[in-house]
């Protein structure tokens, strides 16, 4: 071979199949490299693409939607109102509410309704709207249901000892569940005072008697409410009188306690809530597993309670429930 037929380095190299290739410095040299150097941002989008795909499947706990610093709860408030006041002007003069429709109409919170009642339901509707008329018609229902009972169970109704059994019974009942037609608005009845106060404020032992509502049978037992104010407080008796109008109807404790947090938490806007409860429970003392001196204890932490532990520590110690 002689010099002529040494390739020189700037040389092409022979064509293939009449097609000249050149290779680069920076050219792939498999065929996942190729594709990656294909991608719009190179080789690292494969790798964000893989991590995004190695991503922990454990999500966050749910959150009350209300548990959120108060200026991103503006923001979002403002928002909303953005877009509903938009949504009418597009819709052009909006249309009369009818009585269906106020019927439908929810706020967000699943705990207190538009109008100051908890959980309300047609009947409950119903009970807190009705005439004399009506009521006295109720009460007659519930009577001869409870004939019914009476007869079922082996008992002569006509008795002269149980004759007026149910009527009373149904009377009783009633005072049992008045809670149903109790509204959030008139037991507060505006007792929020603006008094820049920032500490802990606990009012506990108040006594709760409640029905369970898988047995419908009496649980009775202490609450104990705690909360922070965020500058407004309110009155002390408003706090024992949202206790007993949630637990005056069918209830288990678990609900009661959350129940009552929340809506402490929404109608004072506090920075935390804290609520326990010791119950005991008769459909476990006097059927079932018998259980005498068994006691139930149930909490519902919000807000700075729930991400504060030295905070929530200081509210149990006070109230004595690790006393044991």
């Amino acid at each position: 071979m002689t010099d002529s037929d040494t390739p020189r380095s700037g040389d092409k190299k022979p064509k293939k199949n009449g097609v000249v290739k050149k290779r680069q410095n920076n050219e792939p040299e498999t065929p996942a490299a190729a594709e990656a150097a294909a991608l719009p941002n190179g080789p690292s989008a494969v790798d964000d693409d893989s991590h995004a795909a190695r991503r922990s499947s454990i999500s966050r706990p749910s959150r009350d939607l209300r548990d959120e610093p108060p200026a991103k709860r503006r923001r979002r408030n403002r928002h909303r109102r953005s877009r509903e006041a938009q949504a009418k002007v597009d819709e052009g003069k909006p249309k009369a509410p009818t009585e269906a429709d106020s019927l439908s109409n929810r706020s967000e919170s699943p705990f207190i309704d538009f109008d100051g009642l908890s959980r309300p339901s047609r009947g409950t509707r119903e009970r807190v709207g009705e005439s004399k008329e009506q009521a006295a018609l109720r009460l007659d229902r519930m009577k001869g249901a409870v004939t019914t009972l009476l007869e079922c169970i082996g008992e002569n109704p006509d008795r002269p000892g149980i004759l007026d059994t149910p009527k009373r019974y149904a009377e009783a009942m009633l005072w049992f569940t008045k809670g149903y037609q109790e509204n959030v608005r008139d037991i507060v009845n505006g007792a929020i005072f603006q008094e820049g106060h920032n500490e802990l404020i606990i009012v506990k032992d108040i006594e709760v008697f409640s029905m369970c509502e898988h047995h419908m049978v009496p649980f009775t037992g202490k609450m104990h409410i705690g909360y922070i104010p965020n500058n407004a407080v309110i009155g002390l008796s408003k706090l024992p009188r949202i206790a007993e109008m949630f637990a005056r109807r069918l209830q288990i404790q678990e609900r009661l306690t959350k129940e009552v947090a929340n809506a402490i938490f929404e109608v004072l806007q506090p920075q935390g809530v804290a609520v326990v409860m010791e119950s005991s429970h008769l459909c476990m003392v006097m059927r079932g597993v018998e259980k005498t001196s068994a006691t139930t204890i149930t909490s519902c932490v919000l807000g700075c309670f729930e991400r504060r532990e030295k905070t929530r520590n200081e509210f149990l110690s006070l109230v004595g429930v690790n006393r044991r």
